[in-house]
């Protein structure tokens, strides 16, 4: 889509020139005929942007939040925008991070680029004055796909209920999340590896500097995602690089509470050697060759990205912060889908003798053991057995634990489950996913016209009562407005869930059996790890008095058999 001509920036002063040379109203509206009409020029502190009008929400496409991270900027902390004096037309995309794959699976391809740290705006008609609430959207995507641009992340259909919504790229694999030595030696702070955060805050950085501009309100920001950008969400809320740059999180299957101690890499020190590892099947020498080497070369090599507690970013395990009361003060729409671990099954074929071995792949065989679903009476069983398992393990247990600290710390917190299937038909590739991981996204963004499905006019009722609770929650913290069912809030005392489905109505947090005993597990692994040193202590001494006992035990019986002998004699 183009605004008067071109792209980029534009030079009003030599617009005018070219208008005062002769050029007639009637060619400038035959030159604009089915093109979107242009919105006011709004004056950010990178320079002026002019977007597009698009019925009637205004839009403003790839606006840069920070320099691009190429060359020497690779592998370090987000710097601002270079400023620009000249109009910049915000008409289009920016490139999308480098990646391999795409999330979700069928987004359409995008223009791929190092240089991709930018966001999008759409912003509601409202009254000159008006400070609207501000959402801004985290993509999931595991950390190694996403995008900022994806059609379904589009925000005018929440903007039409009154909001602002912001979607931002950042930095994924091996070039977000990527730890070493040599990278954290020339870090002011002297860390590495979270620099896909970093640009998630500094996107945030810029609305909060920048937002007010286009009417939004600065102190009424709402940081939501699904996936892998509600698990970034959950560690920005223990983050203080993050604080006070949003007020309200709403979180969608995806959280970082597990007792991730035990877990390799997620200690900066553990981190730095997988990296260094890494660098070596490069064959770069050093850090400068690295920098050096084409991204596409980077991704097309395994990585796992994940957030790495370093003690800058993520001063400790985001429970851990919790647990401590030094997270930041936020209010929580937070839940899980009811077969999120469809997903992962994929095309496997579980049966009744396999369930185990194949939950084993995925887990530990003493998890699967301890808390596992055990055995099955039938093939059909076991497939349900294995989708159940793996959505609670995955991502049930962190949204409901998530639940249980935000009430503990006394802040307002809304949970949900999501139940709704959506009308695939038999053959497409999700028909019998049910409601399966990511399946109420288009409920959310109120935009089920993107696909050719037969929804029924419960399913477009549904988007309209989720994309009402998002943006209510949005403006006030809490979910609830006229006409839409009561959604009560979750607390110590009262542990509701709010089922968005064929039906909308409160109840008991689903499988909360199944969750305890995953949560005890959990809570002994805790135990055991922060009491460790003091265990093997009790456990080395009991062996001493055992061994010493047993030492005097064998002694009396010698002294005692000696005297038998000496009495024999």
């Amino acid at each position: 889509m183009k605004c008067l001509m071109g792209q980029g920036w534009v030079d009003r002063s030599r617009i005018r020139r070219r208008v005062a040379r002769g050029l007639t109203l009637v060619v400038i509206m035959f030159a604009g005929f089915g093109s979107p009409a242009c919105a006011a020029v709004i004056q950010t502190e990178s320079g002026p942007v002019e977007g597009v009008q698009e019925n009637g929400i205004e839009v403003f496409r790839g606006l840069p939040f920070a320099a691009p991270p190429i060359g020497p900027l690779r592998w370090r902390a987000p710097e601002r925008p270079t400023l620009w004096s000249g109009i910049r037309l915000a008409d289009q995309f920016g490139p999308i991070c480098m990646q391999v794959g795409s999330y979700p699976e069928d987004s359409p391809p995008e223009a791929m680029s190092e240089d991709c740290l930018y966001l999008n705006i759409w912003v509601p008609r409202h009254a000159a004055g008006d400070k609207l609430p501000v959402m801004v959207w985290i993509y999931g995507g595991g950390l190694e796909n996403g995008s900022a641009s994806t059609p379904l992340y589009a925000g005018d259909g929440l903007a039409r209920k009154g909001v602002i919504v912001v979607t931002a790229n950042y930095r994924l694999g091996v070039l977000g999340f990527l730890a070493h030595p040599d990278l954290s030696r020339e870090s002011p702070q002297h860390v590495s590896g979270n620099y896909g955060l970093l640009d998630q805050i500094a996107a945030l950085r810029w609305v909060h500097r920048n937002i007010a501009v286009f009417g939004g309100d600065p102190t009424r920001v709402t940081v939501f995602g699904q996936s892998s950008g509600s698990i970034s969400i959950s560690v920005l809320v223990t983050s203080p690089l993050a604080r006070n740059l949003f007020q309200r999180v709403i979180g969608e299957s995806g959280g970082l509470f597990e007792p991730i101690e035990l877990a390799a890499d997620f200690k900066l020190v553990d981190a730095e050697r997988t990296g260094q590892a890494f660098a070596a099947k490069t064959q770069a020498r050093n850090l400068q060759a690295l920098r050096a080497m084409p991204a596409a070369e980077l991704i097309k090599m395994h990585f796992n990205p994940h957030a790495i507690v370093d003690g800058y970013v993520l001063p400790r395990a985001p429970y851990d912060a919790y647990s401590e009361g030094k997270q930041n003060d936020v209010d929580l729409l937070i839940g899980s889908n009811a077969s999120e671990g469809r997903l992962f099954l994929g095309d496997q074929a579980i049966t009744a003798s396999t369930l185990t071995r194949q939950l084993d792949e995925d887990f530990s065989s003493l998890i699967v053991s301890l808390v596992g679903p055990g055995a099955a009476a039938n093939d059909q069983q076991a497939q349900a057995l294995f989708v159940k398992f793996e959505g609670e393990m995955r991502f049930g247990w962190d949204m409901w634990a998530w639940a249980r600290l935000q009430a503990n710390a006394r802040h307002p917190v809304f949970l949900y489950r999501y139940t709704q299937s959506s009308p695939y038909r038999v053959g497409d590739k999700y028909f019998g996913w049910g409601a399966s991981h990511g399946m109420e996204m288009p409920y959310v963004f109120n935009h089920l016209d993107q696909q050719t499905l037969p929804w029924t006019p419960r399913d477009r009722a549904l988007a309209a009562v989720m994309s009402s609770y998002w943006t209510n929650f949005a403006k006030s913290g809490d979910p609830n407005g006229m006409g839409l069912p009561i959604w009560p809030s979750f607390s110590a005392s009262s542990q509701q869930a709010m089922r968005l489905g064929e039906s909308v109505a409160p109840g008991p947090v689903p499988d909360e059996a199944d969750l305890r005993r995953i949560d005890r597990l959990y809570r002994t692994v805790r135990f055991v790890t922060q009491h460790l040193y003091t265990i093997v202590s009790v456990v080395a001494l009991s062996a001493l008095a055992m061994i010493a006992g047993v030492i005097r035990f064998v002694l009396r019986r010698i002294r005692r058999s000696r005297r038998m002998a000496f009495a024999d004699d």
